[in-house]
């Protein structure tokens, strides 16, 4: 299951449109958003949940909710499910983060459960309730789910990260277009009613692979290896508890042992299967980090696939992320995955904090070069161990062209494009061939630093990016640049801003 393509409507994860792309429901409320172009985000998504994704998510579930509380309000006895309790159900749909929807016959109380897909019945057992739904664990399947398909992947039951992967790519779409349906309407207040409405909602673009897309992938070295329940009873010893992988849904301090992801790249797999043959040899002295007695030396294996730019063959960044710097430990691994001929890097981010972050606060070469490159829309981009890149090169193209029709330039080098929360700079550097000026501003300043060398790389001379944090601007902010033209605003959630100033400064230039 791939990242389908880009949204460009409600979804938080993607960005960009003219004048303003993802704002918050305040806002939206202007209407003033021209067209929106919704394209699948169906990628594994291994971060934590933040408060704005709990907060769309507890609106979508508040949505679902409505027709039950209708029906229990006809009903002369209400019938909410105790904890513990099974009770057999059929998944209706799919909600934010792939959680089935599910309704009990007698009354339709909503009940959430992990893994279940639409058309299944099954028997779920009720593990916790959340004001107006609960949720449900499913303990046997009655019947399959409609548009079943086998799940290539052998830790599809397991992992958290492709929780649909044997649902039919088809019916995927259909889930996540209905989903940016729903949140267009319940959280950006666009009516369905109006005949404009289809030229708001457009319909989802999918992706040509659904498999080997991600250019990242994080994996994780613990000291506790996640075990499924039939396997429990197995008795581990020594080494045999360590793992690299990613960890167990649910689970912190528990690791999956992952020898190969369909996700990543041929290659970055080669890398993979390399180190899981050598690592736990007692005879290297290398020990996970364990996240409970903080000791141990290795935390993260961050694998990068990019592009030569001569060649258009694969280039791949090994990053290992430990406790402390110690290369001569890293050696022995060194040596093996330096034989890998798409190799051109390898790296280690020194985290000493007692922190899960895989950015650490010194970085050493190890071999090769420090960075590797990839090409978007025509330009060249040049990505560290910790840049910020979308991780599906293939459909950021397509993501990319999409914002250059939304933004509407007229291509006469005339008009002035801001892009607020710019990140490395890519949209703005793809629009500044068609512009007389672009303004990016971003907090993080190896981001910045980041655009920078991308717009020199590129001989980029109209594009100006600045560190600061917008949700401290104060009145002059809007003194610093000319009036634009095209504002881009790429608010991720932890970026929603709550400063008056900014706010004031975004409804000034939508009037």
């Amino acid at each position: 299951m791939a990242m389908e393509a880009a949204i460009v409507a409600t979804m938080p994860a993607f960005k960009h449109l003219k004048r303003i792309t993802f704002t918050p429901p305040f806002l939206l409320k202007l209407q003033k958003l021209q067209r929106f172009n919704s394209l699948a985000c169906l990628s594994p998504n291994f971060t934590q949940e933040d408060p704005q994704q709990q907060r769309l998510e507890q609106e979508q579930q508040n949505q679902l909710t409505n027709n039950s509380t209708t029906s229990r309000s006809s009903s002369s006895t209400s019938y909410f499910p105790k904890r513990g309790q099974t009770v057999e159900l059929v998944c209706e749909s799919l909600a934010f983060k792939g959680k089935g929807v599910c309704k009990v016959a007698e009354t339709g109380f909503v009940v959430m459960c992990d893994r279940a897909l639409p058309g299944e019945r099954f028997i779920g057992r009720v593990t916790r309730r959340k004001g107006s739904y609960a949720e449900v664990t499913k303990v046997e399947t009655i019947t399959p789910h409609w548009d079943l398909v086998d799940a290539p992947c052998e830790y599809a039951p397991y992992c958290g990260g492709c929780k649909t992967q044997n649902l039919s790519y088809e019916s995927q779409l259909r889930a996540k277009e209905q989903q940016v349906r729903e949140l267009t309407i319940h959280v950006g207040n666009f009516s369905d009613k109006v005949p404009e409405f289809c030229s708001i909602m457009k319909p989802i673009v999918p992706c040509d692979i659904q498999f080997h897309y991600r250019n990242k992938m994080e994996f994780s070295f613990g000291s506790k290896k996640w075990l499924p329940k039939e396997l429990l009873g197995e008795k581990q010893v020594g080494n045999e508890k360590y793992a690299l992988g990613l960890h167990a849904p649910g689970f912190f301090d528990k690791v999956l042992n992952v020898d190969k992801c369909l996700l990543q790249s041929e290659p970055a797999n080669m890398v993979l299967a390399a180190i899981q043959d050598c690592w736990r040899d007692s005879q290297f002295g290398l020990t996970p980090y364990d996240v409970h007695s903080h000791t141990g030396f290795l935390k993260h294996l961050m694998l990068r696939t990019g592009r030569n730019v001569e060649t258009g063959l694969l280039e791949l960044m090994v990053n290992f992320v430990t406790s402390s710097y110690k290369p001569e430990l890293l050696k022995p691994l060194v040596e093996k995955i330096s034989a890998i001929p798409e190799v051109v890097s390898i790296m280690n981010n020194v985290n000493t904090s007692v922190g899960n972050t895989s950015v650490g606060e010194e970085e050493y070469t190890l071999y090769g070069k420090s960075t590797i490159t990839e090409m978007l829309r025509g330009l060249t981009f040049q990505i560290s161990a910790n840049s910020f890149f979308q991780t599906n090169t293939r459909q950021a193209e397509v993501l990319y062209k999409l914002i250059e029709d939304c933004a509407g330039l007229r291509g006469d080098g005339s008009q002035i494009v801001l892009d607020l929360f710019c990140g490395t700079g890519t949209i703005g550097l793809t629009l500044a061939r068609r512009a007389k000026h672009v303004y990016g501003y971003e907090v993080v300043p190896q981001a910045i630093s980041d655009a920078h060398r991308n717009a020199k790389l590129n001989r980029i001379s109209n594009a100006t990016f600045v560190q600061g944090d917008l949700n401290k601007i104060d009145e002059s902010f809007g003194n610093n640049f000319p009036k634009p033209d095209i504002v881009i605003s790429g608010l991720s959630p932890c970026q929603m801003p709550c400063s008056l100033n900014f706010t004031s400064f975004v409804f000034e230039m939508l009037t």
